[in-house]
């Protein structure tokens, strides 16, 4: 399929990567020359310089053969006018990130009908969501969910008194409906097999039956209480506004602090229990007077990264149970991670990956991007044409950097080993390293 994607900023880069190696025909329009020739440079798709909002523009990227237009500019109106553009011009399918809140208040019946756009992406919106979503598991790094809520992906960190360290994988006695997915160790996603053990510090991804896995999830709460109930949010921009509202709703003791009396106010008046703090929120003095100490988790939303990095390490150290931090630079994350903050998290990444479930073809029903790329989580169809159907995984041919976690059969969910066998109308979850992720649909479609 032909997919023009406008923008190539971050975002627009990581789709043109990801649906490139999903063999679509991928066009990226981008007015910027740098960011125009880094794509080029780096991605095997055809580029176009120029305004993406452009009738003649979007025709000279074969817009009339495209079946998809992705709008990932800076600018909310291009995207609005591009995905407008293209629907006239005979596009399908229309996709628009959209930032501002006064467009979104409109309504999806005014956008995707007046305007032509059939998703609406809000950045925000969505790190807000990703991120209350870890909060409501207290010892989480991450979770992801497959098969409408019936398959979980938890991401926990190995403390050294865990009694499930260094115990190789086959002899690890795990609740019947989980398994390993996948470690990450000095950065590095490792796909595991039976011989290979769980280390202290190390990020293991659990796989499994939801009720299962949120039961096992217990094991690994560290923080003051089950339930995290005092949480600091740094930073009042659009994900701090978004998240508090979140947050207050949820019933949590919410305190929030930023260095713009504006932003202040503009929480502040969405708010109606919660507390807004005009200040610094690298003044030891306020943090402490504000009971740091006794937070459950901060969470650092400045569009600062260098101010996120050092607010999460001081309030770490003045006695917060977790830190969350948001980066701009993905680069970041491993650095992040290994000075002690607790989760780290790009929006642009989660915003491409919020994307590419609704980009990716019919085969695939979800997908996440872990780890910042490094890996994928995909969770896939299987028809009576699939290659694998009838066969037993351990007779299949797959790579060492890619494991069968889950299979969901009539709405019930296998965590499987070597003997089962794939039928017609199975769900899969497979979890792959990046190099191989595109691989994985010719494993269990037969398609390139």
């Amino acid at each position: 399929m032909r997919i023009i994607i406008v923008g190539a900023g971050k975002v627009g880069y990581a789709l043109a990567r990801h649906l490139a190696e999903d063999n679509n025909d991928v066009v990226v329009i981008e007015e910027n020359e740098e960011r125009r020739d880094i794509v080029q440079n780096n991605l095997d798709v055809m580029t176009l310089g120029g305004n993406g909002a452009s009738a003649v523009n979007l025709l000279e990227a074969g817009v009339k053969d495209a079946g998809m237009l992705i709008a990932v500019t800076a600018s909310d109106e291009v995207n609005m006018i591009a995905c407008m553009t293209a629907k006239r011009l005979g596009v399908s399918r229309t996709i628009a990130r959209i930032r501002n809140e006064d467009y979104a208040q409109q309504g999806d019946i005014s956008i995707s009908k007046t305007l032509g756009i059939d998703v609406v992406i809000n950045p925000e919106l969505v790190t807000a969501l990703e991120i209350n979503k870890i909060l409501s598991t207290p010892s989480s790094l991450d979770i992801e969910d497959f098969a409408d809520g019936k398959v979980r992906m938890l991401e926990v960190k190995m403390r050294p008194t865990s009694k499930i360290i260094e115990i190789p994988l086959q002899d690890l006695v795990l609740p019947k409906h989980i398994l390993v997915a996948g470690i990450l160790r000095n950065n590095k996603m490792i796909i595991p097999r039976g011989q290979d053990i769980l280390k202290a510090s190390d990020h293991v991804f659990f796989l499994g039956e939801t009720e299962t896995v949120k039961d096992f999830e217990q094991n690994f709460i560290t923080t003051r209480s089950t339930k995290l109930k005092k949480v600091f949010i740094i930073g009042a921009g659009r994900v701090g506004r978004y998240l508090a509202v979140m947050l207050e709703n949820a019933g949590f003791d919410l305190k929030i602090i930023d260095s713009d009396k504006i932003r202040c106010e503009l929480v502040a008046g969405q708010l109606s229990k919660s507390m807004v703090l005009f200040g610094d929120a690298t003044d030891k003095e306020l943090l402490v007077e504000e009971g740091i100490a006794q937070a459950d988790a901060v969470i650092c939303l400045t569009e600062d990264d260098k101010l996120n990095m050092l607010a999460a390490l001081l309030t770490k150290n003045l006695g917060a149970e977790r830190t969350f931090a948001k980066v701009g630079r993905v680069e970041y994350i491993p650095i992040m991670e290994q000075i002690g903050i607790d989760v780290t998290f790009t929006p642009q990444l989660i915003t491409a990956g919020t994307i590419l479930r609704m980009a990716r073809s019919d085969d695939i029903l979800s997908m996440s991007l872990i780890e910042g790329d490094q890996a994928e989580a995909m969770e896939i169809l299987l028809t009576e044409d699939s290659p694998v159907i009838d066969k037993q995984l351990k007779n299949i041919d797959m790579f060492t950097e890619c494991l069968v976690g889950a299979i969901i059969r009539n709405g019930e969910v296998i965590v499987p080993t070597g003997e089962d066998y794939l039928l017609n109308g199975d769900r899969i979850v497979v979890f792959a390293l990046h190099n191989v992720a595109k691989k994985v649909l010719v494993i269990f479609k037969g398609r390139r």
